[in-house]
């Protein structure tokens, strides 16, 4: 990329991608070193949206973490901690935030490094407020939270990059209700568990699907505590 003006350059060279994120086979990102999920307190977070992003980012073999968005909305902030200790414990880092209050944000800040980052999220959760907030002068177009469907509205409409100020880049893309898994077999699904690999080839039957079959490995581990029951139950849903 050469630059020809403020905000202008022409692309020189087309580098060999080292990774990419896609949906429904629709490239979303590429050559990226860390991917944060963006979930608020308003609009809720759902669990098995989720671990589609999670397993999908797995497969992808992308780094993933989660930031929890809006927490001055919540009226029990343990409750908060305790629903995503299940992603701390199973290895993912999960930073709260409040743009409004200024919670974290300088913390947070610090862990975008030199590196090519992107925000991926439901529409609402504050994407767009955030980076207004980590790159001074930006102005993007900030919409309310739906009183009706207490769903957020789409403002960020294409992929974009942006240059942090610090150093390093931040891909920011349109907010995503659904996300589909229709391109993943029922193995990869699996594998996008991080906390299940462990135990993945040690049930009694080659061919188990961690449903019914006796012996399960996965079955045994939910039971003793090192698999969540909420993760295995998302699990179940998103093969059947």
């Amino acid at each position: 990329f050469q630059p020809t003006g403020d905000n202008e350059g022409v692309v020189t060279a087309l580098l060999k991608r080292d990774n990419q994120l896609s949906r429904s086979y629709k490239l979303i990102a590429a050559n990226i070193d860390q991917l944060w999920l963006v979930v608020a307190v308003e609009p809720h977070y759902q669990f098995e949206l989720i671990d589609r992003y999670l397993v999908v980012a797995e497969n992808a073999g992308l780094p993933i973490n989660i930031v929890v968005n809006k927490i001055e909305l919540s009226q029990n902030f343990e409750q908060i901690k305790t629903d995503f200790s299940i992603y701390e414990s199973a290895g993912y880092s999960v930073a709260y935030l409040s743009v409004n209050e200024q919670t974290n944000i300088d913390s947070f800040k610090a862990l975008l490094d030199d590196k090519t980052h992107i925000f991926l999220g439901q529409s609402g959760v504050g994407k767009s407020s955030l980076i207004n907030e980590l790159i001074p002068d930006l102005n993007l177009r900030v919409n309310e939270i739906s009183v009706k469907s207490k769903l957020g509205k789409h403002t960020t409409t294409n992929t974009t990059l942006y240059h942090i100020p610090s150093g390093g880049d931040l891909i920011d893309s349109p907010g995503i209700r659904e996300f589909q898994l229709d391109d993943l077999t029922d193995k990869e699904i699996l594998s996008g568990f991080r906390e299940f690999k462990p135990f993945i080839g040690q049930c009694k039957f080659r061919n188990c699907a961690h449903i019914n079959e006796p012996k399960c490995a996965i079955k045994q581990a939910v039971e003793v505590g090192d698999i969540h029951t909420k993760r295995y139950q998302n699990y179940l849903n998103l093969i059947t």
